[in-house]
C-alpha cells in the first residue's frame, strides 16, 4: 500500500473510539482486548453525558502487565479506573505525524488520543505511524532505502532472555523492572521462542491463568518469526503487519543478532526531526 507524504493525524487516526467504563475489572479489559485485538481502551463513566473529553481515561496492555500481573495482583478485583491514565494525552488532527511521532516517543506511550477542542474524535498508534513513515513514497524512511543494512541500525542488540521454566510473574517483573514489552525465551542456552505483553494480557489475564504458576513455556510464541538482516525497514513493517505481531527478531547467517520493535521502525525519524518539534512547542 502506498500512501501520501505529508499527512496529519486526521488522515491516520482510527474514529471508533473503543470504551468501557471504570467499574470494569482488568480480567474483563483483558478479555475485551483479546476479543477485539485492541491494544488500549479509553475509560469512561457509563452515565457520562456528552462527547469522550481529555477528562477521560486510558488503559493498554502495558498497563495491565505493568501495574497488575507484575505486582501479584488479583486481576479479578483491579479495576481499570485504579490503573488507567488520565487525563488523556492529547493531540490534534491537523498536527503532522511527525509530531505525534515526538509526543509518544517523549512520553513513552503507543497511542495518543486525537482531540477536537476538549472532545475525543479519535485515538491514533505507534503502527499508525509506521503505516505513514514506511509506506508514504517519498516519506521519511525512504532515506533509509540507500543506507547499507539498515535493520542493524534501528534493532536492539542487547536481548534479553528468560528460561521457558520460568513463571509468568518473573516474566511480567522483568518487563516492568527493565521498561519493555518483549523477552526472548531460552531453553538448554538455545533461544526457542519469544514473550510479549500482548501474550501475557491475552493468553494469561484474559484467560484468567494464574500468573505465579504458569510458565512463559505455555504461553511464548514459537517457532519464531525471524528477518534476515540485509531486509529493508519496509520489508520488516510488512512482515509484522502481515503476521499482526510488534517484534521481530533480525539475524545474520541463520543466527539472532538483534530484535526489532515496530516503535524501532519510527524511532530515527522522530531523532531526526527532534529539533524542529522542539522549535514548534
Amino acid at each position: 500500500m502506498t500512501v501520501r507524504s505529508g499527512g496529519t493525524v486526521g488522515d491516520f487516526m482510527h474514529r471508533t473510539l473503543e470504551v468501557v467504563s471504570p467499574e470494569t475489572t482488568i480480567v474483563e479489559a483483558a478479555v475485551r482486548m483479546r476479543g477485539e485485538s485492541l491494544g488500549s481502551l479509553l475509560v469512561v463513566p457509563a452515565n457520562a453525558e456528552g462527547p469522550v473529553s481529555s477528562r477521560s481515561g486510558i488503559v493498554t496492555e502495558t498497563d495491565l502487565i505493568r501495574k497488575v500481573v507484575a505486582k501479584g495482583m488479583d486481576a479479578s478485583r483491579i479495576r481499570v479506573d485504579q490503573i488507567m491514565t488520565s487525563p488523556l494525552l492529547t493531540i490534534t488532527p491537523d498536527r503532522p505525524m511527525l509530531d505525534a511521532s515526538h509526543l509518544m516517543e517523549t512520553n513513552h506511550v503507543r497511542y495518543l488520543c486525537v482531540s477536537d477542542e476538549e472532545e475525543i474524535i479519535g485515538v491514533i498508534s505507534v503502527r499508525d505511524l509506521v503505516r505513514y513513515f514506511v509506506d508514504s513514497e517519498g516519506g521519511p524512511v525512504h532515506d533509509l532505502d540507500n543506507v547499507y543494512r539498515p535493520l542493524s541500525v534501528l534493532m536492539h542488540t542487547r536481548l534479553e532472555t528468560v528460561t521457558i521454566e520460568q513463571a509468568v510473574l518473573e516474566v511480567a517483573q522483568a518487563m516492568a523492572e527493565k521498561r519493555i514489552g518483549s523477552l526472548l525465551v531460552h531453553k538448554a542456552g538455545e533461544t526457542v521462542g519469544i514473550v510479549t505483553e500482548t501474550d501475557l494480557a491475552r493468553k494469561v489475564l484474559a484467560a484468567r491463568l494464574p500468573a505465579s504458576s504458569t510458565s512463559v513455556g505455555a504461553v511464548m510464541n514459537a517457532p519464531l518469526i525471524q528477518i534476515d538482516i540485509n531486509h529493508t525497514v519496509r520489508d520488516a513493517s510488512r512482515l509484522m503487519a502481515e503476521k499482526r505481531i510488534r517484534h521481530l527478531v533480525v539475524a545474520e547467517d541463520n543466527k539472532i543478532v538483534g530484535l526489532l520493535s515496530v516503535r524501532d521502525l519510527v524511532k530515527m525519524v522522530s531523532v531526526r526531526d527532534k529539533p524542529r518539534f522542539l522549535r514548534s512547542t
